[in-house]
């Protein structure tokens, strides 16, 4: 068994949402899923199929979303797969419209941070192991630190 890093591609607006997903119809129900949870969201998703002719099959609303999911599917390269890219919106605001798709198995990660995705290769082929995402901490919050927290989500909209 050989390991890995591989570090996804994308622009600092754009988040990504990597998971694990089966069965062919995975790229369509997760289309629905995404299309239906917001008319402003922009996405962009990749299954890679990992029997039969083993492709990595694609939708979105945005090509270059589509592009990007497809470039980082290809250089992850593990059975059953899911890359999603998002702009205009949130993972937060997807991400149970995502579980519910009843061919999602796992979501690694929902970030807009850089990823690094840890993958083993054997005989068979690839897996993903687990993520890197984002940075190790640096301390614990302060009072201020979450006052500062408080206001972000207020001004998000997330809390009143």
């Amino acid at each position: 068994m050989e390991l890995e890093t591989v570090r996804i591609e994308k622009p600092e607006d754009v988040n990504l949402i990597l998971g694990q997903s089966h069965f062919i119809k995975t790229v369509d129900d997760v289309y629905e899923a995404l299309a239906g949870s917001s008319p402003n969201l922009r996405f962009g998703l990749a299954f890679c199929e990992s029997s039969g002719p083993c492709l990595v099959r694609r939708a979105g609303n945005d090509d270059e979303l589509v592009a990007l999911a497809v470039q980082n599917a290809l250089a992850v390269g593990a059975g059953h797969s899911l890359v999603v890219f998002l702009r205009e919106g949130f993972p937060v605001n997807v991400l149970n419209a995502l579980k519910q798709v009843p061919e999602v198995c796992t979501i690694y990660c929902a970030t807009a941070n850089p990823v690094e995705v840890v993958v083993a290769t054997t005989e068979q082929g690839r897996a993903i192991l687990g993520v890197v995402d984002g940075s190790s901490p640096t301390g614990v919050e302060t009072a201020e630190d979450v006052s500062e927290r408080r206001a972000l989500l207020r001004r998000l909209g997330y809390k009143a």
